[in-house]
C-alpha cells in the first residue's frame, strides 16, 4: 500500500508537469489529476485536522499565488502552470479526506 501511494504521488508529479510543458497533449489531465488526488485521499486518510485544513487552503490559495510567477521570464509561466495542476491533485486529495471524515463522523453518530 506505501509503493502504491509512492506510485500516485510521483505520478501525479509526472502528469503535472507534462500538463504544464505541452497542456495541448491532452484535454483531460485535470480529470487526471483529481482522480489521483482522489486515490492518494482514500488510500491515506489524514487523521490529523491541521494537515486537512492545510491542505484545503493549499488547494484554494495555490492557484492565486502560483499567478505572481508569470513575471518570470521564460520559466514562469511554466512554473504557474505547474503549480496550478499540482493545486488540482490537492483538491482532490481535499475532496476525499472530506469524504472520509464526512463517513466516518455519520459512522460514529
Amino acid at each position: 500500500m506505501q509503493m502504491l501511494a509512492k506510485a500516485v504521488m510521483y505520478g501525479s508529479v509526472l502528469v503535472a508537469v507534462i500538463a504544464a510543458v505541452a497542456p495541448d497533449v491532452f484535454a483531460y489531465f485535470p480529470l487526471v489529476l483529481v482522480l489521483l488526488g482522489l486515490v492518494l485521499g482514500f488510500m491515506k486518510p489524514m487523521e490529523d485536522v491541521s494537515a486537512r485544513v492545510a491542505f484545503y487552503v493549499l488547494a484554494a490559495m495555490l492557484p492565486g499565488i502560483a499567478d505572481n510567477l508569470d513575471v518570470v521570464p521564460v520559466i514562469g509561466a511554466y512554473a504557474n502552470g505547474f503549480l496550478d495542476q499540482l493545486a488540482v491533485f490537492i483538491a482532490g486529495v481535499a475532496i476525499a479526506n472530506l469524504f472520509t471524515v464526512l463517513a466516518k463522523g455519520l459512522r460514529d453518530a
